[in-house]
């Protein structure tokens, strides 16, 4: 095993880092338990799983803590020999450099100054999903093939308060997750309460953070069956809450990544972006609730608004034909992970 430890560092979006695990895993098996470098919003999705040795939060924008010169300063002591870069950020290389690190792997698209402070790089296969294509840090023919039963690191804490809230709100197995959040506008289908009340018997459950509290109170008031543990759970408790939903049905957010990582069957009603960015469902029998329109994707993100002003990508997606692809969802077969 190569000397010097190993560190990844991964400052995206919640989702991103979710999609770095495969990686992580890889790497770990390759030098041994990694240290990742993140965003302390992140820190909590990785900080338990077995693939990683440490993490290191970092305030990206600069409010608490060191900016990147300091940080990659700090860091130089600890005696990295090697350093991976799935986020493709001009911070994120800076860093890598001042640790002292004498390997610095990165993707060959990331900016140019970026590439000037990588020593070595690769390509990125646009074409693969995100948690795939992440794994081509790690060398062509000599990278590993990704595992079947990659998942987030869930602790006996995190079950517990999950079951704990089901038991309060008196919820059972069986129920339907809904994540009707995105911090993205164009990404927010806005039929959540019309589904929650076509749902009829079958119980609903709201997933979220605080500041889905007023899309959360929408759909309770139509479905008074619903319960809502947005803003109420960790972002691992709520993990282990999707965990023990039959389905669930989420914008193109993080939500769908945690349903990824636990396993729960998933309808990803995906608008202003596509699939074929690498962010969509990957499990078979997990479906997707997309339209056909000239102008769609309009964004690598999604807007906040459309920007046509009549956002059909979503508002033409009926409660009615999304109420079906959830019956289809549950009815329909389960398999192995396959990349």
């Amino acid at each position: 095993m190569p000397a010097g430890p190993t560190l990844v560092i991964q400052t995206a979006f919640l989702g991103d880092v979710i999609l770095t695990i495969p990686l992580l895993q890889a790497l770990a098996e390759r030098h041994g338990p990694v240290d990742v470098l993140t965003t302390p919003g992140a820190a909590s999705l990785i900080e338990t799983h077995p693939s990683v040795r440490r993490v290191i939060r970092w305030d990206k924008n600069g409010e608490k803590g060191p900016g990147a010169w300091g940080l990659g300063r700090e860091l130089r002591d600890q005696g990295y020999q090697r350093v991976y870069l799935p986020h493709r950020s001009v911070r994120s290389a800076l860093i890598a450099k001042l640790t002292g690190a004498k390997e610095r792997i990165g993707f060959a698209d990331a900016p140019l100054l970026s590439r000037a402070l990588y020593t070595e790089t690769h390509p990125r296969d646009t074409t693969k999903h995100e948690s795939v294509r992440l794994l081509a840090l790690l060398g062509g023919a000599n990278s590993p093939q990704p595992t079947a039963d990659w998942a987030m690191a869930l602790t006996d804490a995190d079950k517990a308060k999950a079951d704990a809230w089901m038991t309060a709100n008196g919820v059972r197995d069986g129920f339907i997750a809904l994540a009707p959040g995105s911090i993205w506008g164009t990404k927010r289908w806005p039929y959540y309460p019309e589904l929650a009340k076509l749902l009829g018997n079958r119980q609903v459950v709201v997933i979220g953070g605080k500041d889905d509290s007023a899309l959360a109170d929408s759909i309770l008031a139509a479905a008074p069956n619903a319960r809502n543990s947005a803003g109420q759970l960790s972002l691992r408790e709520s993990a282990a809450l999707i965990k023990r939903a039959a389905a669930l049905v989420t914008n193109d957010s993080s939500p769908l990544h945690l349903a990824t990582a636990v396993g729960t069957p998933i309808l990803a009603i995906f608008g202003s972006t596509v699939p074929a960015f690498g962010y969509g469902p990957i499990r078979p029998g997990d479906h997707v609730a997309e339209i056909p329109l000239d102008c769609r994707p309009c964004s690598s993100h999604g807007p906040q608004v459309c920007p046509l002003g009549h956002h059909n990508c979503m508002k033409q997606q009926s409660p009615e034909s999304v109420t079906e692809q959830v019956k289809a969802l549950l009815s329909g077969p389960r398999g192995t992970l396959r990349y």
